[in-house]
């Protein structure tokens, strides 16, 4: 089992920045790649961004740009850096894994809240 752990959820003015964390337990010696969600009240789930255990990364066309995924394999985490936050942005994000090579095998973190002002 695998157990993530998001943070850094907040409110903040268009505009700003905040920076979400997700912090990976149990048996992740395989969990490759790692991206944010996020879901918006009264819409889907989609995805945002992820990044594999090398670097590799992508990014939502809406987020191109203004957010960043990085990863800490040292550490197990992987962050989100958002700047130039928009009303839009507003939803509860979540931290998904993936097991290596076992694309229906996934994970997912409880989520934290994220409100852009307007």
């Amino acid at each position: 089992q695998v157990q993530l752990v998001e943070s850094g959820g907040g409110l903040v003015q268009a505009g700003g920045s905040l920076r979400l964390s997700c912090a990976a337990s149990g048996s992740i010696f395989s969990i490759n790649p790692m991206g944010w969600y996020r879901q918006a009240p009264g819409k889907q789930r989609e995805l945002v961004a992820t990044i594999t255990s090398g670097g590799t990364t992508t990014y939502a066309d809406s987020v191109k740009g203004r957010f960043t995924i990085s990863r800490d394999n040292a550490k197990n985490t992987v962050s989100l850096q958002m700047n130039s936050l928009k009303p839009e942005d507003t939803a509860v994000y979540y931290c998904r894994g993936w097991r290596a090579g076992r694309p229906t095998e996934y994970y997912w973190g409880q989520g934290t809240q994220v409100t852009v002002s307007s």
